[in-house]
C-alpha cells in the first residue's frame, strides 16, 4: 500500500505511534471504583501521556489530505490502517471544533477514515455531536455531509448502515 501516493515511511510511523500508545489504550479503568470518572478526566490526553501529539498530529493532517484528494485505494488503506492500528485510531482527535466549514470538513474525513472504529452507536453519536456543533456555529453542513459521503466506506459493517449512509442520513432536510 505504500505505493499508493503515500510517504514511504507512512504506515511505519503509524505503527510507531500506535507501540507507544497501546499501553495506555489496553490500561483497564476499574470503574466499580467510586470517582473513577474524575480520575480519569485529570488524567493528561493519551497523546501528551505517550510524548507523540506532534507525530499524531502530523500524521493525522498527512492522512486527511491523502483521504481527501486520494482516489478509492488510498481511502481504503487509510481506513485499513485505522482498523488495524486500533491504539493510534483511539486516541487521534483534531484538537479544534468544527465550527467553520474547514474544521467541520476535517472532523467528517476523520470520522470517514475511523469508518465507525469498533461500534455504529459510539460513531452515530460523534457525528451528531460534530452536526451540533457545527449548526449551532452557523455551519450549513449539508454540502460537507454529501462531499465526505462520497469518499466514505458503502460497508454496513456492524448492521447499523454504513459510513457512507450514516453521513448522507445527517444531511438536514432542508440542506
Amino acid at each position: 500500500m505504500n505505493a499508493i501516493h503515500f510517504p514511504k515511511d507512512i504506515e511505519a510511523r503509524i505503527l510507531d505511534v500506535d507501540n507507544k500508545l497501546r499501553p495506555i489504550a489496553n490500561l483497564p479503568i476499574d470503574i466499580t471504583q467510586p470517582g473513577w470518572n474524575v480520575r480519569v478526566a485529570q488524567l493528561p490526553h493519551p497523546l501528551d501521556r505517550a510524548g507523540v501529539r506532534h507525530e499524531a498530529n502530523s500524521l493525522l493532517e498527512e492522512l486527511i489530505g491523502s483521504y481527501d484528494t486520494g482516489g478509492h485505494e488510498v481511502r481504503a488503506a487509510i481506513r485499513q490502517w485505522f482498523d488495524q492500528y486500533r491504539a493510534f485510531a483511539w486516541a487521534a482527535n483534531l484538537s479544534f471544533d468544527p465550527t467553520t466549514v474547514e474544521n467541520f470538513r476535517k472532523h467528517l474525513a476523520l470520522f470517514s477514515m475511523k469508518d465507525q472504529g469498533s461500534d455504529s452507536r459510539d460513531a452515530l453519536l460523534w457525528l451528531q455531536h460534530l452536526c451540533r456543533t457545527a449548526t449551532a456555529a452557523g455551519v450549513s453542513t449539508g454540502p460537507s455531509l454529501k462531499a465526505t459521503a462520497e469518499l466514505s466506506n458503502d460497508l454496513n459493517k456492524y448492521g447499523m448502515g454504513s459510513t457512507r449512509q450514516m453521513l448522507l442520513c445527517a444531511i438536514p432536510p432542508r440542506e
